[in-house]
């Protein structure tokens, strides 16, 4: 028996409910797998990773993100999690919501109360012979002890009675980083950017029936950015509605503004790219506070003046604490981008920036980080 696609589950929900049993329903609210690839539902689900891996797929998989994971990312994650106990044929899931570090309260024993319930998910079958599925959530957010405890549970897990899927964004805490690797498998979640939420968009739109123009394409990716469920939530009620999908249709029925992360600005502000970055200030302030933009912004800065003292890479990576990754690689290969007396300019902008916002009234937040945002462009496009 698989299960059904009817019931939607909350995904990535921080402190949720520990142990709930989903059997018979949807783990995510999207149908995307990583970079706009669809994940399919029932028997098609084999397509997504071929029916012969599918055969000897093993029973501890890993699927992780990146580690400021958006929506998007997070639906597509939930999504590949819910292929993986589709195509196991796995009826009976319990999952675990890892609450954040510090916001829970302590349990009995060396786990919190929220994640108790992975012990005996990891111990136990199905009472009719069936294998159970442990779905962890958020488990980056594991306490060292409780990784510990977790870690020797899946070492000695049965995998004619255990399924178990770890959905992490960023790293999961040692040692059951380790033996995740050691005995199972894993999969990856690449940061999902416009081009990937618009190849996504191109194929659910063909499975609704849906055309879509260019201008209906470019009104939905602005209005929903690259977060796949609602995007996938909007084309059923276009479908839904029956009219010609057009992008004067879009903005009269959403008015709403994508939540997306800081760095989707900062690579527009990197490109010199005013308009772009201009409106992804715009969506950010609407969800977010420009303290927080102002900060990653300030964190690009030490970074690239950094980079520009730096005789090599190497130095570079250990001035700035040892984590070498994507977003210092793209740093390193930039430092001549921007002069030196720029980045004097920038840092003095920001420093005005960060006393006008912590001191002028919040009607001028906006118009001060426009001026920012403009300015930087200017630096840091040359």
């Amino acid at each position: 028996m698989r299960p059904s696609c009817g019931v939607s589950v909350p995904f990535l929900g921080g402190a949720g409910a520990s142990g709930r049993r989903v059997g018979g329903g949807r783990l995510g609210a999207g149908e995307g797998a990583c970079e706009g690839e669809l994940v399919p539902r029932g028997p098609a689900v084999g397509r997504v990773f071929g029916a012969s891996y599918a055969r000897h797929m093993k029973s501890i998989v890993t699927i992780s993100g990146p580690r400021e994971a958006g929506p998007g990312e997070r639906d597509l994650m939930l999504s590949r999690a819910q292929a993986t106990f589709e195509q196991l044929d796995v009826p009976d899931i319990v999952r675990v919501d890892v609450p954040p570090k510090g916001t829970s309260d302590d349990g009995e024993g060396p786990l919190r109360t929220a994640v108790e319930a992975i012990v005996p998910a990891l111990q136990s079958g199905s009472l009719f012979g069936d294998r159970t599925g442990l779905l962890v959530v958020d488990a980056q957010s594991l306490l060292k002890a409780e990784a510990e405890v977790i870690a020797e549970l899946v070492d000695l897990a049965d995998p004619q009675s255990v399924v178990a899927v770890f959905v992490v964004a960023g790293t999961v805490p040692a040692p059951l980083g380790k033996v995740l690797r050691a005995v199972g498998e894993s999969l990856s979640v690449k940061r999902l950017n416009e081009r990937g939420a618009t190849e996504w968009l191109a194929q659910a739109a063909r499975d609704r029936r849906l055309r879509l123009d260019a201008e209906a394409t470019r009104a939905l990716i602005a209005t929903f950015g690259t977060d796949v469920a609602s995007l996938g939530q909007a084309l059923d009620q276009l479908a839904s509605s029956g009219e010609a999908v057009t992008g004067d249709a879009v903005r009269s029925r959403f008015k709403n503004r994508p939540d997306e992360p800081s760095w989707l600005y900062l690579d527009a502000v990197s490109a010199g790219d005013r308009a772009q970055a201009l409106r992804r200030l715009a969506d950010f302030l609407h969800h977010g506070h420009p303290l927080v933009l102002l900060a990653a912004l300030n964190s690009d800065l030490r970074r690239r003046a950094l980079a520009a003292a730096a005789p090599d890479y190497e130095t570079f990576v250990d001035r700035d604490g040892g984590k070498r990754n994507w977003g210092m690689e793209k740093i390193w290969k930039q430092r001549q981008q921007v002069k030196g007396s720029d980045l004097r300019l920038a840092l003095d902008a920001l420093s005005r920036a960060d006393l006008t916002l912590k001191t002028a009234p919040e009607a001028t937040h906006r118009v001060t980080m426009e001026r920012l945002t403009i300015a930087m462009c200017r630096w840091y496009g040359r």
